[in-house]
């Protein structure tokens, strides 16, 4: 058992948590807003950003958890994958930082700590559960055997599944992310366009395929109607998203079937999608699976998770040293 301060740096989010216990205290998300403009993250903009707020998010985190900075016994950083620039700051922040207080460093996956975000509030998934993991970046079925020890049953060929729905959203002139927005507008619209829905022999994804049908069916319809996108946008994102929520199912449900398992979770910011989480409870209901969605706070990326998975790695002593460094490609084990 340990105070744990937590640090996520992988992407364009600044993140610190204290979890204490394996429960987290507090969770500070500081989002760059300025990547919007350039229609995409800018790893360089992120690198410069994170060095900017990561003292400031470090020392409102210890606030809000009503802790005292000497009550810290470890610290815990994301070493990847993620952007290189990113994660260097973090690292390298976790790193002065154990050294000055002569406390443990705690090296974390990034994608282990999406799939263990389910174990920072009930109910909590049984072992051994599968974990439908989906970001903007990653795309994974995960078989998840205790909290430390996961197999990759599937994942993406191409694309990731929040790609697949930014470089849509941009097709069609909406601004980055665009994933949130597509769902949001989907609400007001019906899935009436049919877009074709990969179905792999295996366990893995692919959906550069639908990209490119997206492209030639508007390519088509402008020839026909110029004003074709804006006359029946909510339309087309309630059939991107049907296809891309739907894609993804298919294979979970697959791999449900081939492994015997019923308890099933989904994480990653694409599993705040109102749509995945309906159509995982009407599977699930149908299945007589055991479902799990986390909360929206818990979906994107956070340092929340981080503490977690520190947490249980911290129990059985699995610490760093100070030659530690980030890991852009970090492969999930």
């Amino acid at each position: 058992m340990a105070i744990i301060l937590a640090i996520e740096t992988s992407c364009d989010d600044t993140s610190a948590a204290v979890v204490k216990d394996g429960k987290v205290l507090s969770n500070i998300v500081s989002t760059q807003m300025m990547h919007i403009e350039y229609g995409g993250v800018v790893p360089e903009v992120a690198s410069r950003a994170h060095l900017q707020k990561i003292v400031p998010v470090v020392n409102e985190a210890i606030l809000a958890s009503g802790l005292d900075k000497n009550n810290i016994e470890a610290v815990a950083f994301t070493k990847g994958p993620g952007l290189l620039g990113s994660l260097l700051v973090g690292v390298s922040f976790a790193k002065a930082y154990a050294l000055a207080k002569n406390i443990p460093l705690i090296e974390v996956n990034h994608l282990a700590a999406h799939v263990l975000a389910h174990f920072a509030q009930p109910p909590y998934p049984t072992f051994p559960f599968l974990c439908l993991t989906v970001s903007g970046g990653h795309t994974q079925i995960v078989q998840v055997n205790n909290y430390l020890e996961m197999n990759i049953l599937g994942q993406t060929l191409d694309d990731a599944a929040g790609e697949a729905f930014d470089k849509a959203g941009k097709m069609m002139g909406l601004p980055y992310p665009a994933g949130p927005l597509i769902d949001q507008l989907a609400a007001s619209g019906n899935p009436i366009f049919n877009f074709p829905q990969p179905k792999l022999a295996d366990l893995n994804y692919s959906f550069s395929g639908i990209k490119t049908s997206i492209l030639y069916f508007l390519k088509k319809e402008k020839e026909k109607n110029p004003g074709f996108v804006e006359e029946n946008l909510n339309d087309m994102c309630a059939s991107i998203q049907e296809t891309i929520v739907r894609t993804l199912l298919y294979q979970l449900e697959k791999a449900a079937h081939l492994t015997g398992i019923k308890e099933i979770a989904i994480a990653g910011g694409v599993s705040a999608n109102r749509r995945l989480r309906t159509l995982l409870q009407e599977k699930a209901k149908a299945n007589h699976w055991n479902a799990y969605v986390p909360d929206i706070a818990l979906c994107t990326d956070n340092a929340g998770m981080i503490g977690i998975v520190a947490h249980y790695k911290y129990e059985k002593g699995e610490f760093s040293n100070q030659d530690v460094s980030p890991s852009a490609r970090f492969p999930l084990s």
